[in-house]
């Protein structure tokens, strides 16, 4: 995409405070001195068989931007692609069932939307939020000294696809369903309660693609040993298989210049981490003694997966150290 946008140039504002050159994970435009809107939009593929389970997780994933920045989504707009000759319109009216629920259990109102007759069946949200400028969080704020954690494990794009193949049980895909569909609400609200510098949701970038854009734009280097870092259960089993999705290796191609790698990793767990994720968790940099306060409200919220997994380091800058 930044290929793309090569040599165009956008109108400039000095409203926006968050825009394309900045790389986060929505735009945020001030009208007002303590008021700004967050928006953002994002619609995939279907991830799991069910169309009332997969409305949820598209709609959990487009919400999730506006957490990360530690706004409140306000109102959603539907975006779907669907192929009325193939499918019987019951499947869309389960997908859209199931992106209300989530859009009532996050206290978002659905405003409209846009439909088109597709070959292939997509869909997700178009998310307006709002925040105070003064509360604001970005993926830039990351400081030296810093801790990180991650609230879910990681793995879903390769448990996805052993899914599509017939090679996932039953069991492991219903551990990444329920966290795919559980809505970031919960973690944004303590992050920003105990006071955070720098956040990102992990999502089709992969974990080390969203980290190392972090680390980038906060002009920082992060430092992680792999086994602090959750997978979900099979996961790396899987990938060793090479239950590995077409969106792993653009992410290895586009990101592997930023990451020092140990030679002691595995490549089947260095796919893990270089793994497109769907609805993945936040990652949070804040101080170290404010890390173990949120690590422990969040383990009683029930976020029971989130752990201490890096540090952020001055040097290298904008790199990443996987040991």
């Amino acid at each position: 995409m930044e290929t793309a946008l090569e040599g165009l140039t956008a109108v400039s504002d000095p409203a926006v405070i968050r825009g394309l050159e900045d790389r986060d994970n929505a735009g945020v435009y001030r009208i007002a001195p303590d008021l700004a809107l967050v928006q953002t939009v994002d619609f995939f593929t279907p991830v799991v068989d069910d169309p009332y389970t997969y409305g949820q997780i598209a709609a959990a994933n487009s919400l999730s931007d506006i957490y990360a920045m530690g706004a409140r989504p306000l109102t959603a707009m539907n975006v779907v692609c669907f192929p009325r000759d193939a499918l019987d319109i019951s499947v869309l009216h389960e997908i859209l069932r199931g992106g209300l629920d989530k859009m009532a259990e996050a206290g978002v109102v659905l405003v409209g939307g846009h439909s088109i007759d597709d070959p292939e069946l997509k869909y997700g949200l178009s998310v307006t939020g709002a925040v105070d400028p003064k509360r604001l969080v970005t993926n830039g704020g990351a400081k030296p000294g810093d801790r990180l954690i991650l609230t879910k494990p990681i793995g879903t794009g390769i448990i996805s696809t052993a899914l599509k193949r017939g090679a996932a049980t039953r069991q492991i895909v219903d551990r990444i369903v329920v966290s795919m569909a559980a809505l970031n609400r919960r973690a944004s609200e303590l992050m920003q309660e105990v006071g955070v510098h720098a956040a990102t949701d992990i999502t089709g970038f992969g974990f080390l693609g969203h980290t190392l854009q972090m680390a980038q734009n906060s002009r920082v280097g992060m430092k992680f040993h792999v086994a602090d870092i959750p997978f979900f259960p099979g996961t790396a089993d899987l990938a060793k298989e090479g239950f590995c999705p077409g969106g792993l290796g653009r992410n290895q191609d586009f990101y592997r210049g930023g990451v020092q790698m140990a030679r002691t990793v595995p490549d089947h767990v260095q796919n893990v981490l270089f793994d497109p994720q769907t609805s993945g968790g936040l990652l949070i940099s804040l101080a170290p003694t404010k890390a173990r306060t949120l690590l422990g409200r969040l383990h009683e919220a029930g976020i029971a997966d989130a752990a201490i997994i890096g540090e952020v380091l001055a040097e290298p800058a904008g790199k990443l150290v996987i040991e």
